[in-house]
């Protein structure tokens, strides 16, 4: 499984999407290439540089749980696209 942070700041947390009433959902990708390529969309949306961290899916999926953080499982048949606005803060 695969994340994404901000590169040169992967100790300050992973990217999550905001949605328009403010929650944020992490995007846990099954697929590297799929990580590597909404990193990429991103980009073009004038995002910093992403960076595509491998993960263990139990783990992480233990943490949002634990701290109430809104996860999605991004499967090969799942489509995402970046939000038009730059949501990074």
């Amino acid at each position: 499984m695969f994340i994404l942070t901000v590169d040169g700041r992967e100790d300050d947390g992973a990217y999550s999407v905001i949605d328009d009433e403010g929650n944020r959902t992490l995007y846990i990708f099954e697929e590297e290439d799929d990580a590597v390529r909404f990193a990429m969309m991103l980009e073009e949306e004038e995002y910093p540089e992403m960076h595509v961290m491998e993960v263990d899916k139990e783990i992480v999926v233990s943490i949002c749980e634990v701290h109430d953080h809104n996860y999605a499982i991004i499967t090969k048949d799942d489509l995402v696209i970046p939000p038009e606005v730059n949501d990074i803060i």
